[in-house]
């Protein structure tokens, strides 16, 4: 019976992963007040292992664990009882102990127990000198060893343990960082952050198999990452399949790799997952104290996502790299408020010209940004993080009610000419896009073929079945629609002979190269030309820059081109402008 409650009381302290974890101040403050109290040099809060107590807080004690055998705070935890030693030179069981060896003459310990009634050791004080303990200290000594069983349990209970792994978590990482940072500033270390599977992998798991298979996987890889640290460190468990861990002081990131691509590799051959997940591992070096927690946590997950995006199984934190990704993330932050504000989007709109008459027959509406602090942001940038988000939607609508509000003003100044927007793939996945492009028109008395939606290749390939879905009722709706980029996606000729598009626009990179040598260029634009007139199709070539490009086109049969030769993308009333006197011209 007594085993079994040893082995019980043994895996309960287990459990609660405190063993061998960094010092904390939340501990330390309890040890102090409790030195102070006795006015004794050396204070500590002991937990009673296998063969050994291990100290999770110490004052005025060098070492962080000493041998089980004839340490009082060993029954302590047997007993969940006060042990008081006046003198350990006249006691008959511990006057030959390592700590009588020592010098130490004084001991009082305060049992630490668990609502379960186990023992997990002491919170103890000790002395140089015989001395006797009052009631008060006793009292004081229980009181802060019941604050210390209250910190453990609020640090099991409230997110610092999780439930799956049974590993310690962020934030428990957060603080542990911190509490090594106060006692080793300036030590080098290596933050590492292994992440198991993509998301798309652990769907189709959870898919298959159900989310308990999910969290078979994390428990599987949580005791191989710690059995691979040892004893003597810790394992974090920071994210759904996301697992971090500290290197051994002062190792050098080249040195260091190699083992971590060893492990990983081990514990790769033995997992249960490892032909339907693939693990992306991030390093990043730094010193304690110099670099914020957060910061530290932040920049190997930034390295994780470096290995993950360049399919390679190791990535070392990039300063440049993290800034970018910083920079991505402020300008989501930013472009939030932007389209709130009224003030920083604008749209400018760049001409289509029929290549036979020369005459201005469209336009695209082009979404432009003044940041109020970093100044005009470039499309490139922001457009493909925008769309990837939930801020897809209301800029778009946005964008379209701005340019069919245009088109009304410019049709009051005589001014008829479809209009273009840009759709983004997220787009065709709203399910009521087509009656808010619908009632948007009719607010405004305009047809539907006044208005052209423009979609890349890769756009309709994300979700085809869904895209083509949507496309051929915006079609059936009247509304016009274009093939952008055309190219330079991955799309077949079998779904591209499916959108029912009236319109394909030939990227601008082939258009730039064309020239009269009739080479390889020539060739490939009059083969693309002639495929979509096959497919019934007008064509739109993009990135005419020269007057020669736009009559090798107009000789090649297509019907209209766009670019700096006719037009930079002009602001409303500058195109207003640029109309008139190119009509004027025309006169």
């Amino acid at each position: 019976m007594q085993d079994y409650r040893e082995a019980a009381r043994l895996d309960t302290l287990h459990q609660l992963k405190l063993l061998d974890t960094p010092p904390s101040e939340h501990f330390d403050r309890i040890t102090r007040m409790a030195a102070q109290i006795f006015g004794l040099p050396v204070a500590a809060v002991s937990l009673t292992d296998r063969d050994r107590q291990w100290f999770k807080s110490r004052v005025g004690v060098e070492h962080c664990s000493i041998p089980r055998h004839k340490a009082p705070c060993a029954e302590v935890a047997e007993t969940c009882d006060f042990v008081i030693i006046e003198d350990f030179a006249t006691h008959p069981g511990y006057a030959d102990s390592l700590l009588a060896q020592a010098g130490t003459r004084f001991y009082a310990g305060a049992p630490l127990i668990t609502s379960d009634g186990y023992g997990l050791g002491a919170l103890c004080v000790l002395g140089m000198a015989p001395r006797h303990a009052t009631e008060a200290e006793l009292g004081a000594l229980a009181d802060l060893a019941a604050m210390v069983m209250t910190q453990i349990e609020l640090q099991h209970a409230f997110g610092r343990i999780d439930p799956i792994s049974g590993l310690p978590t962020r934030a428990q990482f957060r603080d542990d960082l911190i509490d090594l940072a106060r006692d080793y500033p300036g030590q080098a270390r290596i933050a590492v952050v292994g992440d198991l599977a993509r998301d798309d992998q652990i769907a189709k798991i959870v898919s298959a198999m159900g989310a308990p298979r999910v969290d078979e996987m994390v428990r599987e890889a949580s005791r191989a990452i710690q059995a691979a640290l040892g004893a003597d460190r810790t394992a974090y468990h920071i994210g759904t399949t996301q697992f971090a861990f500290l290197s051994p002081p002062d190792m050098k990131p080249e040195t260091y790799q190699p083992l971590l691509e060893q492990a990983f590799e081990t514990m790769r051959a033995t997992s249960s997952v490892r032909f339907v997940t693939s693990v992306a591992v991030g390093m990043r070096p730094f010193r304690l104290g110099e670099v914020s927690s957060e910061d530290v946590l932040r920049g190997a997950i930034s390295a994780a996502q470096d290995a993950r995006r360049t399919d390679g199984a190791i990535a070392l934190y990039s300063a440049e790299r993290d800034q970018a990704m910083r920079r991505r993330y402020d300008l989501l932050q930013d472009f939030g408020a932007a389209l709130e504000a009224g003030d920083q989007l604008r749209l400018v709109y760049q001409p289509r010209i029929d290549l036979r008459t020369g005459a201005c027959v469209g336009a695209e509406t082009l979404l432009r940004w003044r940041h109020p602090v970093l100044g005009d942001i470039s499309p490139a940038e922001f457009i493909p993080i925008i769309e990837q988000t939930a801020l897809a939607q209301p800029i778009t609508q946005w964008v379209l009610e701005q340019a069919l509000d245009q088109l009304v003003r410019w049709q009051a100044a005589g001014i008829n000419l479809t209009l273009s927007i840009n759709l983004s793939a997220a787009n065709l996945m709203e399910t009521d896009l087509i009656q808010r492009v619908q009632l948007a028109l009719l607010a405004r008395q305009l047809r539907p073929e006044q208005l052209e939606i423009e979609l890349t290749e890769s756009a309709v390939m994300a979700e085809p079945e869904k895209a083509l879905a949507m496309l051929r009722e915006l079609a059936a709706a009247g509304v016009a629609l274009a093939i952008d980029d055309f190219g330079t996606g991955h799309s077949s000729l079998a779904y591209l002979q499916q959108v029912p598009a009236h319109v394909v626009k030939i990227d601008q990179a082939f258009v730039r190269c064309l020239g009269t040598d009739g080479g390889a260029d020539h060739v490939l634009i009059e083969t693309m030309v002639g495929l979509i007139h096959k497919l019934g199709r007008r064509v739109v070539a993009e990135g005419v820059e020269t007057e020669e490009t736009a009559q090798l086109l107009a000789a090649m049969g297509c019907e209209e081109g766009q670019g700096y030769w006719f037009a930079r993308p002009l602001e409303a009333a500058a195109f207003l402008e640029w109309v008139a006197a190119r009509r004027a011209i025309a006169a």
